[in-house]
């Protein structure tokens, strides 16, 4: 990846200190980094799958904007993108990226990349990036008041307690100790996790802190949009279902487009609130909205995805 002192993120403003000891992260070592094999041709291969045994949207995501950064000079960062996913995904087969130089000008370049599996392309993504430019026009929402990530559980111990729980339905054992077994590199932290013993609708937002597993550093901002790429997918498109997830059983759910807008400089092994919406659903079609914040209180990243979502018709997961 292309070093970017200019854009390094501010250490002390993030708070929380770098994650104890040293060891690198793997979204850095193994997810996102990518096989030159020509110029700007590059081979990706999986770290992680979900059972669903589709290829995970955030690494194919990740790893594009990886091979697009690779394209760019260092005095200029990522500032949006925009994707579509048009194949499943092979898990069973590295994906290669194929970048093209759209345009390189003086304050904003595009990169288009191509990700290809058995010689067709599964996935294709536009990647923008501007040389920084300071403007007196600045404004930004307000970040929700949560409580801290100290004060939360994290995901594989929200699992150790609903599975302690003597009340939980059967249904739901087989599934969550699945989740529990997989090696996902990042850590995440719910808000308001949902009460699986007395399950019910819910408003279709949700709020988790998450961050990558291990130390990334600061002096590589690209290499962090590359890992927001990736984090920015994992739960998101679930957010439709939440006021939905108790009457209907999911048959069929996964990404259709992907875009992101990069603000400000940030660090994605710190902790990040991730805020996510699903503004409408309908025609087997779900769009959520998404907003990656810093810790103290600044606007890092904006998110929007749709995907595809069919239920089991008929099919009440209160009678299976």
């Amino acid at each position: 990846m292309n070093h970017m002192s200019s854009r390094q993120a501010p250490e002390d403003e993030q708070g929380g200190g770098d994650p104890p000891g040293d060891l690198r992260s793997v979204l850095v070592t193994s997810v996102l980094s990518l096989e030159p094999l020509d110029e700007d041709l590059f081979r990706g291969r999986h770290y992680w799958v979900p059972t669903t045994q589709r290829l995970f949207g955030g690494q194919i995501v990740g790893q594009a904007l990886v091979a697009a950064a690779k394209s760019v000079s260092e005095d200029i960062h990522v500032h949006s993108l925009h994707c579509y996913f048009v194949r499943a995904g092979d898990p069973k087969v590295p994906v290669l990226y194929q970048v093209e130089r759209t345009r390189t000008g003086t304050s904003f370049s595009v990169r288009s990349v191509k990700a290809v599996q058995h010689g067709k392309p599964i996935f294709i993504c536009q990647a923008s990036f501007q040389q920084a430019q300071p403007s007196p026009v600045r404004h930004q929402f307000s970040m929700p008041s949560v409580p801290p990530p100290e004060e939360l559980l994290d995901h594989k111990a929200l699992i150790d307690q609903y599975l302690r729980d003597p009340n939980l339905q059967e249904k739901y054992l087989l599934g969550l100790n699945r989740i529990a077994a997989k090696e996902v590199p990042i850590e995440i932290k719910p808000i308001k996790p949902p009460t699986l013993s007395q399950p019910q609708s819910l408003e279709a937002k949700q709020m988790f802190w998450v961050r990558a597993q291990g130390h990334i550093g600061e002096g590589d901002m690209k290499m962090h949009c590359c890992v927001a790429a990736y984090i920015s997918d994992y739960a998101f498109l679930g957010t439709v279902m939440l006021p939905h997830h108790w009457q209907h059983r999911v048959r069929f759910m996964v990404s259709l487009d992907h875009s992101m807008w990069f603000h400000t400089p940030f660090r994605a092994d710190h902790w990040m609130l991730y805020e996510c919406e699903s503004p409408w659903a309908g025609g087997s079609r779900g769009l959520v909205q998404g907003r990656l914040w810093r810790r103290d209180g600044v606007l890092a990243v904006s998110c929007a995805q749709e995907g595809v979502i069919r239920v089991k018709p008929g099919v009440s997961e209160s009678k299976l």
